[in-house]
């Protein structure tokens, strides 16, 4: 019987427009996570580049366990442009993929010497030239340390999203960018990535997501079609 009479709560969750499912989405994170930040631990743009970086298939955490040893070594982007692959290699042999991200480290460090003057350059078109750097790192250095308003699509994001249903058919990382940003608060942007990311890493996980704790149930158009099936 109380399934029943909650199937036209889960129907409305499924009807409801995205903006009305954007609007409280938004309101509870500024309520809940006001100050949602980066995990990796940096000093610098350029610290962070290097972390960001590593982090690619890696966690933040194991990041965070390897970065304090790298940047004592090489402190800064002139350093580590003179350093060799055997100098870098021992130093980040624990991370994900150590072979191509010491050689990318190597090249983003002389590019920034040689191009930029030894400093990380701040719009998306100029970071994603540095060797290691793509679209989802440039967008989370330029967010993070300079506030601008573009949305870095990791798997977190990409699935947190789709499940809640503030992106619709989005197939690709660029495709979810794009959605997001048409309904996010251009001032919000650099904060709902954060929260996205750390929603997904700790409650809409991948597997078994803990949906039970979860403040954004109410408008969870995953969430609804789990109840719709237990109801039927």
């Amino acid at each position: 019987m109380g399934g029943k009479a909650d199937c036209p709560i889960f129907v409305a969750r499924l009807a409801m427009t995205r903006k009305e499912r954007y609007r409280f989405v938004i309101d509870y994170f500024l309520q809940h996570t006001p100050d949602a930040e980066t995990e990796l631990l940096y000093d610098s743009p350029y610290q962070l580049l290097v972390a960001v970086i590593l982090s690619a298939q890696c966690t933040d955490k194991r990041v965070n366990m390897t970065t304090p040893a790298l940047f004592e070594r090489f402190p800064d982007a002139a350093s580590l442009a003179r350093a060799s692959f055997d100098e870098l290699f021992p130093l980040i042999k624990s991370i994900s993929y150590p072979n191509n991200k010491t050689k990318h480290l190597i090249g983003m460090a002389n590019m920034l010497m040689d191009k930029f003057h030894g400093e990380v350059p701040m719009t998306v078109d100029e970071l994603v030239q540095l060797p290691g750097v793509g679209r989802k790192t440039a967008n989370v250095i330029t967010s993070v340390v300079d506030e601008q308003p573009n949305m870095a699509v990791d798997t977190h994001v990409f699935r947190v999203a789709a499940r809640i249903g503030l992106t619709v058919n989005a197939t690709t990382p660029l495709a979810t960018e794009k959605q997001l940003l048409e309904f996010i608060p251009r001032e919000l942007v650099h904060k709902a990535h954060h929260w996205l990311i750390l929603h997904g890493r700790y409650v809409c996980v991948a597997r078994n997501p803990k949906c039970g704790q979860c403040g954004i149930q109410p408008v969870c158009k995953y969430y609804a079609g789990l109840k719709k099936k237990e109801n039927k």
